[in-house]
């Protein structure tokens, strides 16, 4: 079962605007890429599944070109309320900066393994077929599929 217990531990809701949020199930297939100005510049791409926001850091964006294989380090679930998140983080809380929304859409999942993700991506900026492959620890690959 999902939890949000370490999105949490790492967040004082009395200094971010980040919502606490409830694990709940929406009934819909929804999915996020934020822009987070953080340290670092990278994306974060959430996917509504099991009642939470399963989430990955995508240092170089996502892939916009089969010819694209980008890391994708999965970090804690986010609360479904984080879907429409934007704004600043506070200075000396975690993951302080700004987070935009890149792109935003439906999903339509075509198998979800602990090994592997494959799904077809309906957005404003990705569309088409993509996988996550998970290659160890924390680690997968986040690929876009070539077309037919």
């Amino acid at each position: 079962m999902p939890s949000l217990d370490e999105y949490r531990k790492k967040r004082d809701f009395a200094k971010t605007a980040e919502p606490e949020g409830e694990t709940r199930e929406s009934g819909q297939r929804r999915f996020v890429v934020q822009k987070h100005q953080a340290r670092t510049l990278h994306y974060d791409f959430r996917l509504e599944h099991g009642g939470v926001l399963v989430s990955w850091a995508v240092p170089k964006g996502p892939p916009e070109a089969t010819s694209q294989r980008r890391l994708a380090i999965q970090t804690e679930d986010h609360p479904i309320d984080y879907i429409d998140f934007e704004g600043e983080i506070a200075e000396g809380e975690y993951g302080a900066g700004t987070v935009e929304i890149w792109d935003s859409g439906h999903y339509e999942e075509r198998m979800w393994t602990e090994k592997e993700i494959k799904l077809t991506l309906h957005g404003q900026r990705l569309e088409g077929n993509y996988v996550l492959i998970h290659t160890d620890a924390n680690r997968w690959l986040f690929i876009k599929e070539r077309e037919g």
